[in-house]
């Protein structure tokens, strides 16, 4: 298929993921809709596929208030957390030295500044969770407090472009918490002593949700596998985070219609990179955790198709045939540069089994990552997508799996 042809498929598929499926939020019926949509593509263009399934939760936000005598206050519902309807004294703290010494029994805590600068991991996150954020989560869960109010600012790094951000997103978590910005945050510091009320409407539901495999080509001994991440978080259509990268497995899918090179190429759609336990990515290391020798290359696709600037592409510890390879094709499309090493993506994963990995996204994330406003809101749509650099990605990937074969 032509750039041109490419670019059309592109459009169709980002308008489906990202227009007539409403959310692909982990556990959600379109969550369902998009791996099913996504498994169709791949099949009809003759790939075996594989559908590993597992449990989830799903979740209703219904919303929450906040009152202090007669005066109201905004803030969210904390994603996953449970619901509540609960009146006690407040108390807060700024800094873990002050959440392990302050009595908590049957209050309601306030965290601000110092302790609430950055998203805590959550609880069983197991491939990033500093040992301050394991200390603040086992010191709230100690304390007998009743519910939890967070206030925060923007940190794009951990929680993407949303103001504020919610700093507790577990639902390993059993503690109901509600956050608010760090104004509204410091207008309640003056009422330290005084009767808060809170009340939340926070539903888990149970469900399931899938990773999509699909494999083509001979010799399971040397594979390359291609990731993108087919969630994304509630309330946004996830245009760049990450249906750019999905939609660009499916290109390939395409352009890998009569392929059969005798390394064994998956497109793996993982389920869960925008989840708080990363579920998708857990079931995939779990039937994978014999196998990763197997895996010649990742190339881990997130982030990529942003309106302005160039496609990046890192390397991470790639074998010198396999970089001399990859710098050589490369070369060959303008659109393309090399950038930093990065880690907040699913090729992390790979990496910390040993394996090399190619990382895309867009060169504007690099350089905005840290004050970016985009991800994880409704900003994230069609509109500040080029579907030119999606078709150029997927050709010199698609050129690079010739080369390597």
């Amino acid at each position: 298929m032509n750039r041109e042809g490419l670019i059309t498929l592109s459009n169709h598929c980002m308008n489906t993921l990202c227009r007539r499926i409403p959310s692909r939020s982990v556990g959600s019926p379109g969550n369902r809709q998009a791996t099913g949509f996504f498994l169709e593509e791949v099949s009809s263009r003759g790939f075996e596929t594989e559908a590993a399934t597992f449990n989830v939760l799903d979740w209703h936000d219904g919303g929450a208030s906040l009152k202090i005598g007669s005066e109201h206050y905004e803030v969210l519902v904390s994603p996953y957390s449970l619901g509540c309807s609960v009146s006690a004294n407040l108390a807060a703290a700024g800094n873990l030295t002050e959440l392990e010494n302050t009595d908590l029994q049957g209050k309601i805590i306030l965290l601000h500044g110092e302790i609430a600068r950055e998203q805590l991991m959550p609880k069983n996150f197991v491939f990033y969770n500093p040992e301050e954020h394991k200390k603040i989560v086992s010191a709230l869960e100690r304390s007998g407090v009743l519910a939890i109010i967070c206030a925060t600012g923007r940190n794009a790094a951990l929680a993407g472009g949303v103001y504020p951000f919610p700093l507790i997103e577990d639902g390993d978590f059993n503690i109901p918490s509600v956050y608010m910005t760090e104004e509204e945050g410091k207008k309640i510091l003056s009422h330290l002593g005084e009767k808060v009320y809170i009340e939340s409407y926070s539903e888990r539901i149970p469900g399931i949700a899938s990773n999509i495999i699909a494999r083509k080509g001979s010799g399971f001994s040397e594979r390359m596998v291609i990731t993108a991440h087919i969630d994304a978080k509630k309330g946004t259509p996830g245009a760049l985070d990450n249906a750019t990268g999905v939609t660009i497995l499916l290109l390939l899918a395409e352009l890998l219609r009569d392929y059969s090179g005798n390394k064994l190429v998956e497109l793996v759609a993982l389920n869960g990179e925008d989840y708080y336990s990363a579920p998708g990515q857990m079931n995939y290391i779990k039937a994978n955790q014999n196998l990763f020798d197997t895996i010649l290359l990742n190339i881990n696709i997130d982030g990529a198709g942003y309106l302005d600037g160039d496609s990046a592409f890192s390397f991470f510890t790639l074998p010198d045939e396999i970089l001399q390879a990859a710098r050589t094709v490369f070369s060959r499309y303008s659109g393309l540069c090399e950038g930093p090493e990065w880690y907040q993506g699913d090729h992390s994963i790979f990496i910390q089994q040993g394996r090399p990995a190619i990382a895309f996204t867009s060169r504007w994330f690099l350089d905005n990552m840290e004050s970016q406003t985009i991800t994880h809101t409704p900003e994230d749509n069609l509109s500040i997508v080029d579907s030119g650099k999606l078709a150029e990605i997927a050709e010199a990937i698609r050129q690079l799996i010739d080369d390597l074969n």
